[in-house]
């Protein structure tokens, strides 16, 4: 056996149907008579509709932006915490995992719905004022940990250096007028 020899299994290949060719298919072919669809390269484009505005074009185009960085927090009420957890327990992400509150580690924000008795020690990265009064009042301890940041861009950079420029330009002129 050479390679030149080989031979796809029969029955694996079907040849492709082109019109125009053998019998079988009448006198047009399978195409009707004359008109666009009977053309060579005939037809129409993907979306076009006859002339009536298309679909694409009769949806509104949506405004506004969606920030590629943006952070999606999980909200957790301090109500669910009083259910789930024993008096003076650690809470963060790692044991509302184990206590089936969380599915994966995410960045987690404290709510202040619910009422909250037991005294937790509580880990998240963002807390609102209400939730953390609640805790605090309830004996327990809110620890808020910084999200990480992404690296600052070059464009960005070139801005702060700019600004923190002219704060300093700014910052002499005032020295020099006083003396």
């Amino acid at each position: 056996m050479k390679q030149h020899t080989l031979k796809p299994a029969a029955g694996s290949t079907k040849a492709r149907r082109r019109v125009g060719r053998g019998g079988n298919h009448g006198t047009y072919s399978g195409r009707g008579m004359n008109g666009q669809n009977a053309r060579s390269g005939g037809g129409v484009r993907p979306g076009f509709e006859g002339g009536q505005t298309p679909l694409l074009r009769r949806i509104p185009k949506l405004k506004g932006f969606k920030n590629p960085n943006r952070v999606n927090y999980f909200a957790l009420n301090v109500g669910k915490l009083e259910a789930v957890f024993e008096d003076g327990a650690n809470v963060d992400a790692a044991t509302l995992i184990e206590k089936g509150l969380l599915k994966k580690a995410i960045p987690l924000k404290l709510l202040g719905t619910g009422e909250i008795k037991k005294k937790l020690n509580i880990t998240v990265n963002l807390a609102s004022k209400s939730a953390v009064k609640k805790v605090e009042k309830a004996g327990g301890t809110v620890k808020i940990l910084q999200v990480k940041k992404t690296e600052e861009t070059k464009g960005a950079a070139k801005k702060r250096i700019k600004k923190e420029e002219e704060a300093a330009r700014k910052g002499t002129n005032v020295e020099t007028k006083e003396s």
